[in-house]
């Protein structure tokens, strides 16, 4: 699987907002100084592994680590790899695990591809929509109409608009939340579909079918997720 790469400026200015010579970075990096010169001027391609570790040695946002192309269900994560890269996200709820640094576009999407998951990880996605609002939008829709998922997508934007509602501190997450549901409305699917949770039992869906919420059933998923569960509610 390939990756977009880190941008070469985004190198370079990570260093320099560390305040490290190149000198330094490099021998922080395990890299020589003429091969990280190299890479801040984008002749060369930047690995992810070497840009999981400048993000850490710059403390960049992991909104500038690489993203996979292409995504496709055979290739996410596993529960086990969610649980970390959330915790390397900064999730609460994860915080015991060893975290593994992923953008959090994918982390969202390697999510939302799953046929059955943990329902302590869905409940953690609308956190990450909050805390990450500047994350690379354009990818993440995209490949969430490639891989029909955008209906599932939609019902959790729409849940973080509710989390962020009337809270200062999410003003301006709230209104790229907004601009990002208007996009996948024009996209909703008609057909019916789970959070995640394609195993869920005839009588389970016949009863969600009835019992769900408003913003489940406009988004035609069968869950009972809402907003005033999750317990970083306010």
């Amino acid at each position: 699987m390939s990756t977009t790469v880190m941008r070469n400026e985004q190198f370079k200015a990570g260093r320099l907002s560390a305040r490290l010579t190149q000198k330094q970075a490099a021998e922080a990096l395990g890299v020589s100084q003429p091969y990280l010169s190299q890479l801040e001027k984008g002749q060369r391609p930047v690995t992810p592994e070497l840009a999981r570790a400048a993000v850490r040695l710059y403390r960049v946002p992991a909104t500038a680590l690489p993203l996979p192309e292409p995504l496709t269900e055979g290739n996410v994560a596993d529960a086990t790899q969610l649980a970390r890269q959330l915790s390397g996200l900064g999730y609460p709820g994860f915080a015991h695990l060893r975290p593994r640094s992923t953008n959090p576009a994918a982390v969202v999407l390697e999510a939302l591809l799953q046929k059955d998951l943990e329902t302590r990880l869905t409940e953690a996605l609308p956190w990450v929509l909050l805390k990450y609002p500047d994350l690379d939008w354009s990818w993440l829709v995209r490949h969430a109409k490639l891989l029909d998922v955008q209906n599932r997508l939609g019902f959790l934007i729409a849940v973080s608009k509710a989390l962020a509602t009337d809270r200062p501190e999410f003003e301006s997450a709230f209104r790229q939340l907004s601009a990002v549901e208007r996009q996948l409305d024009r996209a909703r699917l008609a057909r019916e579909d789970t959070l995640c949770r394609e195993s869920m039992p005839t009588a389970e869906r016949r009863w969600l079918k009835t019992h769900r919420s408003a913003l489940a059933r406009y988004w035609n998923l069968l869950t009972g997720l809402t907003a005033d569960q999750l317990s970083y509610a306010p």
